[in-house]
């Protein structure tokens, strides 16, 4: 398959559904809010860019920063363009305000799906190349002479000629922006060879406050007056608060309010650490009959396999080249894998939390830790009932996202709260709340059939994803509209792999629960199954899984590159020692190529995997950041690493069993492979980072698991019982 499925979060501009408000809302502002506070001297140019007398600049950089390096990354792009000393730029998050969305998302201020800077990447571009030439301009017209004769060097002017010099800070003193900015051709921007901080390792900018600790989180933020929130939510999803018994509650000193809920009770005090006392003593009966009631993941698990092998109940059908069904029936030989991920909790450092001040005029401001900061706006004014250019948004530091921030459910719980009271509120989650009700990974069985023909070639190929829907909750009018497409589902399961004639679809089942994005989407699970497939398919034909998979890439240079590389780095297809064993996954979302050979060991007594090595080849296209990419290779397949080998939620009766860090299990410091990574750019614009690193892992374990037993381990996560189950098999 050789063409992708467009992103679901590729929305309009005019859409965006608030699942926690049941908002409708559209991220614009008023063009009064363009700029948190005026600049005094200099120009302007753009919203992105002010070019001070005093020769500093400062760029505003849109996207949230989460650990994954944009507050740099986004400004070294119009830095470049604009040709400026990088010693002589300020850094400061953009406001949340109009123009800073991104073109990547239909001009939404939303950050996810390894979209930002290959979403701004044009744009800022553009906008330093035309900051640049106002200030050229300028000089051109003080000096008499055609703009064409003049260059640039570092936040400097240079006419050759007369060997004049003019500072970017004089012609900011003379210069004027015009009301249209100049237009500038393609061929107008800096080629490649003369990048001088595109493709660099500059300090990440939010590194030194996260040294010495002045880094400011959306939980670090506090306001005078302020009280403590935190929330008791129903065990079960759907269920809300029946009676409240709060009398020991309210008797812990500092506790001034209980505040019933549609979905939990509140508990509002003078300081946060009153909140959890008050918390343990308070007595909430629930009421009954919610969707989710009967839920057990593990009998889910079965029930969506039965779904998933039969053909009789109707998927919905997204990408079909050809009669796959055709082919399938008409094949020699026919390849069934079965494949089942559980669901899992998105472990941000940072648990929910928001600050919202509420002045009683219709007005609202907030400091919060959002992906989507451009839709709170609007969520705000639904439950206000006022203008959303009343409501001014504070970007933060988010001390972790992974796709759990794009929701909205914490800001609504700070809204409430605050609206109850009427004082600033700071409300936090604690960690037993995030872990019991996050916006889940999805649990998902799968199916792949692959029909051989008689020289061992795939001529068709089927593959059925059962799963409850992300859309449906997040964004319902789109999912509508759709006919129940939900593209976060079935994210990655379209591949560059050449497999003749191929269908996929998705059978959803709704079963109550709340699904969200997780790093990596779908792209994290499908490509569990597909990567899976192929290796069983080279096994079945005697073949080397690299050489396999590069005759299937034949029409994707890239991908065979990064595959070549990743081999050559691990010494593919050396032979390990006794109980070692190589895995090889591959990954061609989000515009990016990956390769990812590992290294495992198993102990056969208690079936628990041990990853020692991995070697990762990405092709990202542009690298702007040469060590905040590499970092991003390395922090995604640890990321990854844990995930496909201890993280699982279980739920029974309708509610979470894991309550915190001593029962859902992360991926210890010492279990930590050794990851090696090696950057490849074979094109001219950027692809996506922050979750490619992710998907290819879990296969790669499994395939080395395979490679070293026979045994194939078709279930996320490869908890030890059930590779002990594989290997009795």
């Amino acid at each position: 398959m050789n063409e992708h499925i467009k992103s679901p979060l590729s929305v309009s501009r005019r859409g965006f559904l608030a699942g926690a408000g049941g908002l409708t809302v559209m991220c614009m502002l008023p063009a009064s809010a363009r700029r948190a506070k005026a600049m005094d001297g200099g120009i302007e140019p753009s919203v992105f860019v002010h070019i001070g007398t005093d020769d500093r600049i400062r760029i505003y950089a849109p996207a949230a920063e989460m650990g994954q390096g944009v507050l740099t990354s986004c400004p070294i792009i119009l830095a470049e363009e604009l040709d400026a000393d990088w010693d002589k730029v300020d850094i400061d998050l953009s406001p949340v305000a109009p123009g800073f969305g991104n073109p990547g998302f239909g001009n939404l201020m939303v950050t996810g799906a390894s979209r930002t800077v290959q979403g701004y990447w044009p744009l800022l571009r553009r906008t330093g190349a035309q900051a640049r030439r106002v200030l050229m301009q300028a000089a051109a017209d003080d000096w008499g002479v055609p703009l064409s004769e003049l260059e640039t060097e570092p936040s400097m002017i240079v006419h050759a000629g007369s060997g004049k010099r003019m500072s970017y800070g004089e012609a900011a003193g003379i210069a004027k922006v015009p009301a249209e900015l100049p237009e500038i051709a393609d061929s107008e921007l800096k080629s490649r060879d003369k990048w001088r901080l595109v493709g660099s390792s500059q300090m990440r900018v939010d590194l030194p406050g996260k040294v010495n600790g002045s880094a400011k989180f959306g939980i670090d933020h506090n306001l005078d007056g302020q009280k403590y929130a935190t929330i008791v939510r129903a065990p079960v999803t759907g269920a809300s608060p029946d009676k409240v018994d709060d009398a020991e509650a309210l008797a812990v000193p500092g506790v001034e309010a209980v505040l019933p809920l549609p979905y939990g009770v509140a508990i509002v005090a003078a300081e946060f650490d009153q909140c959890l006392a008050a918390r343990g003593k308070l007595k909430v009966t629930w009421t009954e009959g919610a969707k989710a009631a009967g839920y057990d993941s593990d009998a889910v698990t079965q029930d969506y396999l039965a779904v998933a092998a039969d053909r009789s109940v109707e998927g919905v059908v997204f990408g079909v080249e050809g009669d796959a069904a055709g082919a399938i029936e008409g094949a020699s030989k026919v390849m069934t894998g079965d494949y089942t991920t559980d669901h899992m909790y998105h472990a941000t450092m940072e648990p929910m939390c928001a600050l919202v001040k509420l002045p009683g005029d219709g007005s609202a401001e907030l400091w919060i830790p959002s992906q989507a900061p451009g839709a709170v706006p609007f969520v705000v004014a639904g439950m206000l009932k006022t203008d959303p250019g009343k409501v001014t948004v504070n970007q933060t530091l988010i001390g972790g996202g992974y796709g759990r921030k794009l929701e909205f459910d914490f800001v609504v719980d700070a809204v409430m709260v605050a609206q109850a009271i009427n004082a600033p509120v700071k409300l936090i989650w604690t960690r037993e709340e995030d872990v019991q009700h996050d916006m889940f990974r999805p649990l998902t069985a799968q199916r792949i059939e692959a029909g051989l023909d008689a020289d061992g070639k795939i001529v068709g190929w089927r593959h059925r994803i059962v799963a409850d829907s992300v859309f449906a909750r997040y964004r319902p009018d789109a999912y509508e509209k759709s006919g129940g497409k939900d593209e976060t589902i079935t994210e990655g399961a379209a591949t560059f792999y050449n497999v003749g004639a191929f269908e996929f679809d998705y059978v959803r089942q709704d079963r109550g629960i709340n699904l969200g994005f997780w790093r990596s989407v779908g792209t994290g699970y499908t490509k569990f199954a597909v990567e899976q497939m192929i290796d069983e398919v080279a096994a079945s034909l005697g073949r080397d899984p690299l050489d396999y998979r590069l005759e299937l890439l034949a029409n994707d240079p890239r991908g065979q590159a990064v595959l070549k590389k990743a081999a050559e780095m691990a010494g593919w297809p050396g032979k390990p020692e006794e109980n070692l064993a190589f895995g090889i996954g591959f990954s061609d979302d989000w515009n990016t190529r990956i390769g990812e050979v590992v290294e495992i060991s198993l102990n056969r007594e208690t079936g628990e995997i041990r990853v020692h090595n991995v070697w990762v080849a990405v092709d990202p296209g542009v690298v702007v950041q040469r060590d905040a990419t590499i970092a991003q290779a390395e922090g995604g397949t640890i990321f990854g690493v844990s995930a496909a080998l201890k993280e699982k939620i279980t739920i029974k009766d309708g509610a979470v069993q894991e309550s915190n860090f001593y029962d859902y299990i992360l991926l210890r410091q010492s279990e930590t492979p050794k990851v090696t990574v090696e950057l490849m750019e074979s094109v001219d614009t950027p692809g996506g980072m922050g979750e490619v690193a992710v998907p290819p892992i879990a296969p790669a374990i499994a395939n080395a698991v395979y490679a070293l037993t026979g045994k194939r381990v078709r279930q996320l996560p490869m908890l030890p019982e059930r590779v002990l189950a594989a290997l009795k098999a």
